[in-house]
């Protein structure tokens, strides 16, 4: 029992070391709140380097808005080509990858390989954006939680 109290005390002490270090002249973080910046649109806190960094805004009730609900598509898939499919009539480009367009080399096997990914699967789309030509954004997950725009990229048939 002695040998425990001994080592608590230890521990103890050099847990305040450690402490008293981290905070550089010894003083308790509460001393420290001079590093803080309050402006009224922009927290910037000085790090232990001496540079500022951005802190995020405090909630303002009154300019806050709510996220747009996430649109979700889900069926079968219809294959375009390497980076493009249409579930239930919505034509949908995969998020974050670029395919060979059919015409180009690799761009018939990089859309036979989606084929086989989507084939008997019904897809998950998060739609999260529209591009230029109409065509939906998402991220498409198979029912396993696979996202196809990384299986194309491991596949070596769309680039990140």
């Amino acid at each position: 029992m002695e040998i425990f109290l001994v080592l608590c005390a230890l521990v103890g002490g050099v847990a305040l070391i450690i402490g008293l270090a981290r905070s550089g002249d010894g003083k308790s973080s509460s001393n420290r709140s001079s590093n803080v910046s309050n402006a009224p649109n922009k927290r910037t806190r000085i790090s232990s380097a001496g540079t500022p960094k951005d802190q995020p805004k405090p909630f303002d009730a009154q300019s806050a808005q709510h996220l747009p609900a996430q649109r979700i598509v889900q069926g079968a898939a219809y294959v375009t080509d390497g980076d493009t499919i249409v579930i239930n009539k919505t034509q949908i480009r995969l998020f974050g990858v670029d395919a060979p367009e059919l015409d180009h080399p690799y761009g018939k096997k990089a859309k036979w390989a989606m084929v086989k990914l989507c084939k008997g699967h019904k897809i998950r789309a998060e739609v999260f954006d529209q591009d230029k030509y109409g065509r939906v954004i998402a991220r498409c997950f198979l029912p396993d939680g696979q996202d196809l725009s990384a299986e194309m990229v491991k596949q070596g048939l769309a680039i990140d």
